[in-house]
This record gives structure tokens, C-alpha cells and sequence, in this order.
């Protein structure tokens, strides 16, 4: 017979809003972690105060931390400043992409434009000719009335 090891856990004393006791429950999304600049800022400061072995390690590990947040946000830092730490994820946003948009609107717009305007000359000119038609007696007609 199997006997489980089972430890007494004192209920009242373990504070369920602690994070080192998770939820059961799994979200159905998981959330990304969202650094601010300033923690950032403070991390990297301490990782640069930490001088004996295995600081840096004990310092990730109790932020809960990867290495590769060190070198990027590191990276960041010296392309941009400190400006670089409040960098948002994604897609850069593309200066001259509105000013395509807006150009590929108004060619569109002049495409329609000169469309009407062949029409309207073609309808003034078709009624220039029909005014002359009009405007000239017809010689069989002239004789008749008379």
C-alpha cells in the first residue's frame, strides 16, 4: 500500500492574495508584462551596482527577470537614451503613409473629375451643333410656309 506524504497547511495563515500563491484558474489570454521606463531605468542601474558573481542572477531572479531584457532594454538605452526605455512595441509608425494615402485620394478624385469634365465637353459641344441645326432654316421647310 502506497502512502502519499501529505503536508498540514495552516489556512488562516497563508494570505491568498499573495503572488507567490497563483490561482487554480487559468486565463484564457495571457497578459504581457509592461514595463515602465523609471523600473526599467532602476533595473538596469542596479544590474550596473551589482559587481560580485552572481548578483546580476540573484537580482533577475528576484524581479522575475530575463537576461534578454537586460541586453535589450541596454540597447535601447544607448540608441535613444532614456527615451528608448518608454519605446512602445510594434510597428513603427510610417511618416509618409498618410501623405501616400492622401495622394492616391486626390488622383483618385482627379481621375473622376476629368472623366465628368470630358462629359459635360462632349454634351456642350453636341448642344453647339444642334443650336446650329436649329438656328438655320432648312431650305424645304422655308418654301412650304410661305
Amino acid at each position: 500500500m502506497l502512502r502519499r506524504n501529505v503536508q498540514a497547511v495552516d489556512v488562516e495563515a497563508v494570505d491568498v492574495d499573495s503572488p507567490a500563491i497563483s490561482s487554480p484558474e487559468v486565463s484564457a489570454r495571457p497578459t504581457r508584462r509592461r514595463f515602465t521606463a523609471a523600473y526599467k531605468a532602476r533595473i538596469l542601474e542596479a544590474a550596473e551596482r551589482c559587481k560580485e558573481a552572481g548578483e546580476v542572477g540573484a537580482l533577475l531572479r528576484r524581479e522575475g527577470l530575463y537576461a534578454s531584457h537586460l541586453v535589450s532594454w541596454r540597447r535601447q538605452r544607448a540608441a535613444e537614451g532614456e527615451a528608448g526605455l518608454s519605446r512602445k512595441r510594434g510597428r513603427k509608425t510610417d511618416p509618409d503613409q498618410g501623405t501616400a494615402r492622401r495622394i492616391a485620394q486626390l488622383e483618385r478624385a482627379n481621375e473622376r473629375l476629368a472623366e465628368r469634365l470630358r462629359k459635360a465637353e462632349f454634351i456642350i459641344e453636341f448642344q453647339k451643333k444642334m443650336a446650329i441645326l436649329w438656328a438655320t432654316p432648312s431650305t424645304g421647310e422655308s418654301e412650304g410656309h410661305s
